[in-house]
């Protein structure tokens, strides 16, 4: 029998992009295809609902394999990224203890923070006493004013255990923290620090100490082509102050350690740092270093913690898993995961347990590091590595030819900037258009909060506050995570001692009155009311008797548009002030309802936070 070697494909015609568009639009039976499909991104791109090989067909991305210049497919030729976990130093043998332990379940890497109070004669000695250098990476932060010590010591012990080869790792030098965090500027001078660190750490080759910290800006809420933009303009600011101290280019590049951010727009945080690594390589290359090795971007990922939330916390480790594979898959040299319960007490051995884990899920049974680049190819991610990479260019050069990171810093600019957005984005949140899961939808109904925390930040989650030197002298990052409003709004009513009770009267179509029960029920809980719900009423009568033997203080009328007109008038007269009356929807009649004396209605369009607060304001008196 000859064997048929016949593929399938070639049964089948090609179909063209105008035939699958025009195949969707009959789909849409008259709807509007761009505002149907098509999603504009907070990046100020369009996103299309396909796309074909035509798309990626002039994109320059596929050119290149992992390893190569200019290293949008990795900067490596495998994908084993680091495991780090972060350890809080208060006392050194404490934190050797605890780094020992971690390092027998799957961690490789160990970030020390560092208080001020450890760092004295031998702290490095205790704190790396018995951990093998060559096998682990070891990374440190601490108060700028203290890295050039850090490092010395550092050093030092790296020669006297004749590891100056082995070792990798990281000091976290970041003199601009007091400008986004506090709105002052570091006493010192920041480029002859800067290239005394980087001399001083000459003989260890793979001791990165001058800090990118964009997962800052990330935290406080920029959008993801701001903290790109920012992160390649706060290199370039590194590459400027060193090349002008006489360090030279390949030397400078290799001192410096991106620690970025990672958000839950999963397929556009990986295109996030795909389009990262491309363009940080071409701005190194600008500089003539000897070899393009010097352009690789190193590059640490941290989960958000903007996205965290107080209540449903175990939802934050949904957050976290989808956050670390993007960071994976896109090939970042180390990831942390932040432990789910961080936004309201320290981390326990159960949280940090569970953040390990994840990682090693990605590894162990996803097998993520062993493929590298797999997003490499595909039309929707090379579309969105490059239309974020344009995004993030138009920004850098805006702020480099505004005087560059640095001046745009002292002036206020960039922190401006990412508050607009933070600001923006908790109008979102307050109007559900971005959703956090368990907070401004789908709330866990009775879930309490207020006894879990057992840590809060003086400012309750605004970092704009003045240090202990003086006055804020531009504006400071706010960084107000984006549940906080919710969160306060609900413990408001938790500890007042009083739960308002919110009663649904369901009546008429059947279909109708159980949406829009579902809808008011998940409104009211983000609250933390409580919520009556019911099958349904034969009677508006009916449904008020029973609203008031519960003792309601909120009624919702749920039933169609169309019987509103009749149904209202009704309830709100046989209701007659007992309790608040709310309409669930916004039916073509709501000028005749409100001309009844019917006022309240909640819908799509609904601003979620500032209607509950209303509640609030009357009901918890």
């Amino acid at each position: 029998m000859a064997e048929n070697k016949e593929k399938l494909f070639d049964k089948f015609p090609p179909v063209s992009t105008e035939e699958w568009r025009a195949k969707v639009e009959t789909d849409l039976k008259g709807a509007d295809f761009q505002k149907k499909l098509v999603w504009r991104t907070n990046e100020g791109f369009n996103v299309q609902p396909m796309y074909r090989a035509e798309d990626i067909k002039d994109l320059k991305t596929t050119d290149s394999l992992p390893g190569e210049y200019p290293y949008i497919r990795g900067t490596r030729t495998d994908n084993d990224w680091a495991i780090r976990q972060e350890i809080a130093v208060a006392e050194c043998k404490e934190a050797n203890a605890k780094a020992k332990e971690i390092l027998n379940k799957g961690v490789n890497s160990l970030g020390f923070k560092l208080k001020k109070n450890v760092i004295a004669d031998g702290f490095i000695g205790e704190l790396l006493d018995g951990i093998n250098l060559a096998d682990v990476e070891i990374n440190f932060s601490c108060c700028p004013s203290c890295a050039l010590d850090v490092t010395k010591a550092l050093v030092a012990y790296i020669k006297a255990n004749n590891a100056t080869d082995t070792f990798h790792g990281s000091i976290d030098f970041n003199p601009f923290k007091r400008l986004l965090k506090h709105g002052i500027d570091f006493p010192q001078d920041i480029k002859s620090l800067a290239a005394e660190i980087v001399k001083a750490v000459a003989d260890v080759k793979n001791l990165r100490v001058i800090a990118v910290d964009s997962d800052m800006l990330s935290n406080a809420g920029a959008y993801i082509y701001q903290e790109l933009g920012y992160a390649l303009t706060w290199g370039n600011e590194w590459m400027s102050m060193l090349t002008d101290a006489g360090i030279d280019a390949d030397e400078a590049a290799r001192r410096i350690k991106f620690n970025m951010g990672v958000s839950s727009n999963y397929f556009m945080e990986i295109a996030k740092f795909r389009a990262a690594r491309m363009l940080w390589a071409q701005i190194v290359k600008q500089y003539e270093p000897k070899c393009d090795c010097a352009c690789k971007m190193n590059v640490h990922a941290t989960t958000s913690e903007f996205n965290q939330t107080i209540y449903d916390a175990y939802v934050n480790l949904l957050r976290s898993q989808t956050e670390s594979m993007s960071a994976a898959i896109a090939g970042v040299d180390s990831i942390t995961v932040t432990p789910f319960d961080k936004q309201y007490k320290t981390p326990d051995e159960f949280s940090e347990r569970l953040a390990r884990n994840q990682q090693l899920l990605l590894k162990e049974e996803s097998h993520l590091n062993r493929i590298v680049d797999p997003a490499g190819g595909s039309y929707y991610v090379e579309t969105l590595t490059v239309s974020i990479a344009n995004e993030a260019w138009k920004l850098f050069l805006a702020v480099e030819e505004d005087g560059g990171f640095y001046n745009q810093l002292k002036a206020g600019a960039v922190q401006k900037a990412i508050n607009e957005s933070c600001d923006k984005r908790h109008s979102d949140v307050a109007r559900r258009k971005e959703s956090l899961l368990g907070t401004n939808q789908f709330p866990n109904f009775n879930e309490m909060a207020a006894d879990k925390i057992e840590t809060e930040c003086c400012c309750k989650g605004k970092c704009g506050c003045a240090s202990d030197d003086g006055g804020i002298a531009v504006e400071a990052l706010r960084g107000t995570r984006a549940a906080t409003d919710f969160e306060a709004l609900r413990l408001e009513t938790e500890r007042s001692g009083k739960r308002p009770r919110v009663f649904m009267l369901t009546i008429g179509n059947l279909a109708m009155r159980i949406a829009r029960s579902q809808f008011s029920s998940n409104f009211f809980a983000c609250a933390g009311y409580e919520i009556i719900d019911n099958l349904g009423f034969d009677t508006v009568q009916q449904g008020i008797d029973a609203a008031v033997e519960k003792k309601a203080d909120i009624v919702v009328l749920c039933s169609s548009d169309d019987e509103y007109a009749t149904l209202a008038p009704e309830a709100f007269k046989a209701l007659d002030g007992r309790a608040e009356f709310v309409v669930a929807g916004n039916p073509a009649c709501t000028d005749d309802l409100i001309a009844a004396g019917i006022t309240q209605f909640i819908h799509v369009r609904s601003n979620v936070l500032e209607t509950l607060k209303a509640f609030n304001a009357k009901l918890l008196k």
